[in-house]
């Protein structure tokens, strides 16, 4: 991807402290300078200027590959398949749980209960993988200012009181999830194009966007003439950026998405709901939409009530 930094493409130490001198950090920083000032800046030839031209644009464009290539490598995978959520009505529908280097849209009304989904993940992907977690950090980016660390300890120790039994399990369960408050789509698309780095020095094992629609709302009037088209790029960027981190680091990555009820009437089950693509989001994401998890729902997973799952419009009860 063009968002990648310079020194993880194999130059030298010294040529990128030279470059970031220039503010020239990653490689679309590098390849929007014409080879004249690239000669200027690196103090390198022309022959040598176009080999690094040639080496950084290899580095971060798309990688042909056969289908073959792709299953054997996923079948070597050491990263678990999926994440469960540990409702079983919902594993099921979902063949598993959260797919593991796929980009997993969740969708529906506002109020639903998608935030409490989230910060429910949030708290799964933390635990050991004894416990079915992925046992790895989480970066959360919070469009709407609705995460809340209480939220998240109250779900940590309802559901699963007996391993979080002492503060010590609490906190370092709290100090595992980054949060990030990004209240603009510029903010939001540099903080998913950031992240690589991040990624692997801090072991993150799943990301959480919440929500895009949020922030899209806010800036794109589509009465507006051109203001559809560039959402629609936005948003193709943004799910291109997520879709290329779940599948290089093998790790989920859950993006809620503002869905009208009247759209999420018209899906009759999962696997409908799977491959579900309107103009409210970028058919460049994997879809597993799940129709709409209502807040009583999310509540019931604490043990306050009796459970249930609705996908797709049908609901489940145990």
């Amino acid at each position: 991807m063009s968002s990648r930094k310079l020194r993880r493409v194999g130059l030298s130490q010294e040529l990128c402290d030279r470059l970031n001198r220039h503010q020239i950090v990653t490689c679309r920083d590098f390849l929007c300078l014409s080879p004249l000032e690239l000669m200027k800046i690196t103090g390198l030839s022309y022959r040598g200027v176009h080999e690094l031209l040639r080496v950084v644009s290899r580095a971060c464009a798309p990688q042909m590959q056969t289908a073959y290539e792709i299953k054997a490598r996923r079948a070597a995978a050491a990263s678990p398949a999926f994440l469960p959520t540990t409702l079983p009505a919902l594993d099921e529908a979902l063949h598993g749980g959260v797919a593991c280097g796929s980009l997993t849209e969740i969708t529906g009304p506002p109020g639903c209960g998608k935030t409490q989904f989230c910060i429910m993940m949030s708290v799964l992907a933390t635990l050991p993988t004894s416990m079915g977690g992925l046992e790895g950090a989480v970066v959360y980016i919070d469009t709407e200012s609705a995460f809340s660390a209480e939220r998240l300890i109250e779900i940590a120790e309802s559901r699963f009181p007996r391993y979080f039994n002492t503060e010590e399990k609490l906190l370092l369960t709290s100090s595992k999830v980054y949060l990030y408050r990004e209240l603009s789509c510029d903010e939001v698309l540099q903080r998913i194009e950031s992240l690589e780095e991040e990624i692997i020095s801090k072991g993150v094992k799943l990301v959480i966007v919440d929500s895009v629609a949020s922030v899209v709302r806010k800036e794109f009037d589509t009465q507006l003439q051109g203001n559809m088209r560039e959402r629609n790029k936005f948003l193709a960027r943004e799910a291109a950026s997520l879709k290329y981190l779940a599948e290089e680091f093998s790790i989920p990555i859950i993006r809620n998405f503002f869905m009208p009820q009247h759209l999420l009437q018209t899906v009759s089950h999962a696997r409908e709901a799977s491959c579900l693509c309107t103009r409210e989001a970028s058919c460049l994401c994997t879809r597993n939409a799940v129709g709409c998890v209502h807040l009583r729902e999310v509540e019931s997973w604490l043990g306050r009530r009796g459970w249930g799952v609705q996908v797709g419009g049908k609901q489940g009860q145990r």
